[in-house]
């Protein structure tokens, strides 16, 4: 159960939310940390309204309205492909990015309505005044269970700090998922089919209920 947590919220944390911090703590964040914090503020806020949470199509594009400022998904997307993003067509790169933004916006969702009672650590953050890419360094609380490492690389993309990769206990998201799909890619012979299925997948999952696993 717990790497289930840990693997599950491992993509929350990635989408930037969910994540209380104090008013005083807050105000100590440099911009890469407060970039986080904003969205977790939005979000919690929205969230607050139990009729909403009950229609998970509405949670899901809210969600993705106030991540995707936070979230460079163009970046995530050719991480993730690696050396297929090189070959892949126009229209195939711009098919994948948008499932699977999906597939991540619809994890984290599902993720709120499953879990709660998360908190976040901050650790100390030094940075130059030039500097245009960062590590932000977490710890994610939950009573009952060990501090969970959650680290955010994170760049200066058009004035705004953005997520483009998290390391849980070390383990990074982008790379996970680059060899699930290069698995995917050589079992089903193409990234066209690799697409459809993520398509499938995701109009499945955002039928479902809520409570439904994605």
């Amino acid at each position: 159960m717990k790497t289930k947590q840990v693997t599950i919220f491992g993509i929350l944390a990635f989408l930037l939310g969910l994540m209380p911090v104090t008013k005083a703590v807050a105000e100590d964040l440099l911009p890469p940390q407060q970039a986080i914090h904003t969205a977790s503020e939005k979000l919690q806020q929205r969230m607050q309204d139990k009729s909403f949470t009950k229609d998970f199509a509405k949670i899901t594009q809210f969600v993705n309205e106030v991540i995707y400022p936070h979230t460079d998904f163009d970046r995530i997307s050719e991480l993730v492909l690696g050396k297929i993003w090189k070959t892949a067509t126009v229209d195939e790169r711009a098919r994948f990015k948008h499932e699977f933004q999906t597939l991540l916006v619809r994890t984290y969702s599902r993720a709120f309505v499953e879990f709660n009672d998360w908190s976040v650590r901050f650790l100390p953050l030094e940075m130059g005044n030039d500097d245009k890419k960062v590590i932000v360094k977490t710890e994610v609380l939950q009573p009952g269970i060990q501090p969970i490492g959650v680290n955010y690389r994170m760049l200066l993309s058009g004035g705004e700090w953005k997520a483009y990769d998290i390391m849980i206990e070390g383990v990074s998201l982008v790379t996970n998922y680059r060899t699930t799909f290069s698995q995917e890619v050589q079992a089903k012979g193409s990234l066209n089919a690799v697409i459809e299925g993520l398509v499938k997948r995701n109009a499945e999952a955002l039928a479902a209920k809520p409570a439904a696993n994605g």
